[in-house]
């Protein structure tokens, strides 16, 4: 199901500063989030706390600044569809969010990877300026050696790459990162501790090669 926001709300947006800091202000409470659907100054706040985090976590797995704002304008008309799900207990706003933002992602992929196109998008190009779609530009640069980093995770389960995602790249702790997957702390850290284990392996495998190769090369 696809959340429309209403055109006031649409064309608000667009005037709202683009700068959230951190995202790191108090946490809101299950109600408050609940609200969001229905509370128009309550879901600005919310995308001021948060639309830097979600745009550094969008373009950490894109490269295409439009798409990054699609992408990045999908992520808060789905916090407006499922705030009701948030339940502070399980962890903190922050770790739902990404975990928002991560479905959002993978729904992208699995579209794209089945060839189907994008009919009703809900328009981040109209929710982003020039200047904005600038600024996303410099930040995809600025993320150039994460998504590198992710490439090399190819060889990671699905499950193992996704907590290394969110720990080392997203800056999640382990018990957010749990959160923002729905699965234990006990098994984030497993899948983890296995992650790690096999990207070391992988990158003293490449170090060597590339010694190997360039030693090779010196004596031809």
């Amino acid at each position: 199901m696809r959340v429309t926001l209403a055109p006031s709300a649409t064309k608000n947006c667009r005037q709202w500063p683009r700068r959230s800091g951190d995202g790191m202000t108090a946490e809101r409470s299950e109600s408050d989030l609940a609200r969001l659907s229905r509370d128009q100054d309550a879901f600005e706040r919310f995308y001021r706390t948060h639309v830097d985090s979600v745009q550094r976590f969008i373009v950490r797995r894109v490269d295409d600044p439009h798409l990054a704002a699609d992408l990045t304008a999908e992520v808060f008309l789905a916090v407006i569809h499922s705030a009701h799900t948030y339940q502070a207990r399980r962890g903190r706003e922050a770790a739902w969010l990404f975990g928002v933002a991560r479905n959002v992602v993978s729904a992208d992929r699995r579209r794209r990877a089945r060839g189907l196109a994008v009919v009703s998008r809900i328009a981040g190009r109209e929710l982003a300026d020039e200047d904005d779609i600038a600024a996303l530009v410099d930040r995809i640069d600025a993320e150039a050696s994460a998504r590198r980093l992710m490439l090399g995770m190819d060889r990671l389960s699905d499950g193992e790459r996704a907590v290394l995602e969110l720990t080392a790249l997203d800056g999640l702790s382990i018990s957010d990162a749990a959160r923002a997957l729905g699965i234990s702390s006990v098994a984030a850290r497993v899948r983890l501790h296995r992650a790690r284990r096999r990207m070391r392996n992988h990158l003293s495998s490449t170090a060597n090669t590339t010694t190997t190769t360039t030693a090779a090369e010196a004596r031809t």
